[in-house]
């Protein structure tokens, strides 16, 4: 049997908008697992869609970068906000930025193991090495994206000074004002909005499946009759579709019309990648009590 800690019970009250009590109860009839606890609690009613950001605790910066028709989008992690915001660290991540620009790398592992474009006696993984003995904390490359527009452009938008990164890939005929405005509104929608997908062809089978699985049960538990509940739940993955896809959401800016609509036909989507600052990741917590305890018990050794 899982703990099921105060700290989990936060968590999936944030994440799903339940009561408190009720959060408890999911955790400990799902022996603590967090996805199955949210879809407990939306089975029973008790929750809306959960956000979909996991635990936000790792420090660090994204930083996004762009030079002619590609773009970079870069999480760097460290181990505290103090460092995330020193100069030496935005240099790093500007760095980092344009060696993917310069050398294409597949894969965090290929780029590391490969020189800096900067300095070719040097790899990426040797200047992580540095910054880490020179800042005194751990750096660590967690991800990145790179995209080149064949035919339109790459856009990127850097919210809270690196909390959100996000980046946009557009087809168009033509790059005009008309279309960088749009872009910029676009960037922005995403960062706010958090889309999932870019259209709902590109919706997982299995995400639909599992979706619906929990409409059923949730329209079953409200009471409604058999007959008429997969009629209610086409309806409701409809309201799925417009919360997960990008050109189907409400234009924040305008919330009567849809994304698609706001591009009007100028540009189309082709892809996007939106970045939040330690999203699934974990920070230590420190136990000062705890700290104390064990430093004693070393010491009567």
């Amino acid at each position: 049997m899982a703990t099921i800690t105060s700290a989990l019970v936060k968590e999936l009250r944030e994440r799903t908008g339940a009561g408190m009590m009720d959060c408890k109860k999911a955790l400990v009839s799902c022996d603590g697992d967090m996805d199955k606890a949210i879809d407990f609690l939306r089975e029973k009613g008790l929750a809306a869609a959960a956000k979909k950001a996991g635990r936000i605790a790792a420090e660090g910066m994204v930083e996004c970068y762009v030079e002619g028709n590609v773009g970079v989008v870069v999480e760097i992690n460290c181990e505290t906000d103090f460092v995330a915001n020193t100069d030496n660290f935005k240099a790093l991540c500007r760095d980092y930025a344009k060696h993917i620009i310069a050398k294409n790398p597949a894969t965090v592992e290929e780029m590391l193991a490969q020189t800096f474009y900067a300095d070719e006696t040097k790899t990426v993984n040797d200047l992580i090495g540095e910054a880490t003995a020179a800042i005194g904390e751990k750096i660590s490359l967690r991800r990145f994206a790179r995209f080149e527009a064949a035919n339109g452009m790459v856009d990127t938008y850097i919210h809270m000074g690196g909390r959100i990164g996000v980046m946009v890939e557009l087809a168009c005929e033509e790059v005009t004002e008309e279309v960088k405005v749009m872009s910029h509104d676009l960037v922005m929608h995403i960062a706010a909005a958090n889309p999932q997908f870019a259209r709902r062809e590109e919706v997982p089978t299995e995400n639909l499946e599992k979706e619906r699985e929990v409409l059923t049960q949730q329209a079953l538990n409200e009471g409604k009759p058999a007959k008429i509940v997969e009629r209610m739940v086409e309806g409701r993955i409809e309201k799925y579709y417009k919360e997960v896809c990008l050109v189907e959401q409400p234009f924040v800016k305008d919330p009567d019309i849809t994304v698609k609509k706001m591009l009007n036909g100028k540009c189309e989507v082709v892809r996007f990648v939106r970045f939040e600052r330690g999203e699934g990741l974990e920070k230590r917590v420190n136990d000062l009590a705890a700290d104390i305890a064990a430093e004693q018990a070393k010491m009567k050794k």
